[in-house]
């Protein structure tokens, strides 16, 4: 009898904790899938206008300095951005509900006049400052916050790519590498899978690519061909993150002032597009990325998207590091795999998902992503692709906040951070 009675208590206590972090998905998917579908139609709006007067690129400094402004009387001037929001997770560092409006506004008025950026780190931002003011209305403890914020990072990443198994996985990968928060997985897979499908039935476009000449069996000699564009895609990993910080530094040092920084960003940006007379670089890129996957790719391509990017972000304009990172991946993926004997289109999928591993250290979202975007297909070559590019890449990142807890050399605990 007294085991019938542990049984019936833990099955109740354990169908409690369930029901609860459905309702939290539920609710934070719901309302973070709607902010978020109505961030992707801001996105088509501003873009299409800057498609449309190509003239707005010269706004961009003005821009800056509105969006500057808006950070300064919202409290922000010390903004983390992404990595605040991963403090938050492991600390009890809070994300404040003003940083929501904040990264929309600043994100759509970067893409409105062509800053080259992405738009992750506005989905990421947003879902954790809305889905932390979930929980305190909720009156949340300090723990069940936390989920809380990783269940606002999935729905928004969700609703904004299309990609709810990747958005759930992310949320639970980045944080801390080398473990997974396994405790949060029914809650974000849940607000992951609702705000996708509020998306869809708005009808938001997501990105989806066909690739041809994938192999249609594993052998040893593609597969080499394959670990050696993985080890290419792993040092530009390490590149991008590198001129990302350095132009950080380069910013701070040069302009002590915000405004005259973002200014000066602006400017650059301007000049760099009006020398190479091509607006291939600015914004999001998404059409250079389909023709990378189509193979066609020009070699300089993911070099210039690297300095575009890190011209416009590190000067404070506001978006984000992962589309970028799939335009450099497709485009060096492209280029490469066509001079190692692969299909360049194949070469373009796999440097897609080879880059963001590396420049995330994040290889489950990375195969999780790459099936999504490319019809499930090529899974083998993908996991390949992110073994080799996730240990080669070493211990740099985009997010200095996020913890390298075990090795990426052996099975040992290191608790590190990202360079």
């Amino acid at each position: 009898m007294e085991h019938v009675r542990e049984v019936y208590h833990a099955v109740r206590h354990y169908a409690s904790v369930f029901l609860q972090w459905v309702m939290i998905g539920l609710g934070v998917g719901t309302v973070v899938g709607f902010c978020g579908t109505g961030f992707a139609y801001g996105m088509k709006m501003v873009t299409g206008l800057r498609a449309q007067y190509p003239w707005l690129l010269f706004g961009l400094p003005f821009a800056g300095l509105l969006i500057v402004a808006i950070y300064h009387f919202a409290g922000l001037r010390r903004h983390r951005g992404t990595n605040r929001v991963l403090l938050s997770i492991r600390t009890k560092s809070k994300v404040p509900f003003r940083m929501a409006p904040a990264i929309f506004v600043g994100t759509l008025l970067t893409h409105l006049c062509g800053g080259s950026a992405g738009r992750e780190g506005a989905a990421l931002q947003m879902g954790g400052s809305i889905a932390q003011q979930l929980g305190r209305w909720a009156k949340a403890e300090e723990r069940t916050m936390h989920v809380y914020t990783m269940c606002g990072m999935s729905a928004c990443f969700a609703a904004l790519f299309g990609t709810p198994v990747a958005a759930a996985v992310f949320s639970l990968e980045v944080v801390s590498v080398g473990i997974m928060h396994y405790s949060a997985l029914v809650p974000c897979s849940v607000a992951a899978l609702t705000a996708d499908t509020i998306a869809r039935y708005f009808k938001v476009g997501h990105m989806g690519f066909t690739v041809s000449g994938m192999p249609e069996s594993f052998d040893l000699l593609t597969g080499g061909r394959v670990c050696v564009l993985a080890l290419g895609c792993a040092v530009v990993s390490i590149i991008f993150c590198v001129i990302l910080h350095k132009t950080g530094h380069w910013y701070e040092h040069c302009f002590k002032n915000h405004y005259v920084r973002a200014f000066v960003g602006g400017l650059l940006i301007i000049g760099l597009t009006l020398i190479l007379q091509t607006g291939d670089y600015l914004s999001v890129g998404e059409r250079v990325i389909e023709e990378a996957v189509a193979g066609n790719a020009r070699p300089e391509a993911f070099l210039l998207k690297m300095i575009f990017t890190a011209l416009t972000l590190e000067a404070g304009y506001k978006g984000g590091e992962i589309v970028p990172t799939l335009f450099i991946g497709s485009t060096f993926g492209c280029v490469a795999g066509g001079l190692l004997g692969l299909s360049p289109s194949f070469g373009a999928m796999l440097g897609m998902v080879a880059l963001f591993c590396g420049v995330t250290n994040c290889p489950i979202t990375a195969i999780c992503l790459g099936m999504e975007l490319f019809g499930g297909k090529g899974m083998e070559w993908m996991l390949l692709a992110s073994a080799v590019s996730y240990m080669l890449s070493g211990y740099y990142g985009l997010y200095s906040k996020q913890k390298i807890l075990y090795s990426k050399e052996a099975p040992e605990f290191i608790d590190a951070t990202c360079r």
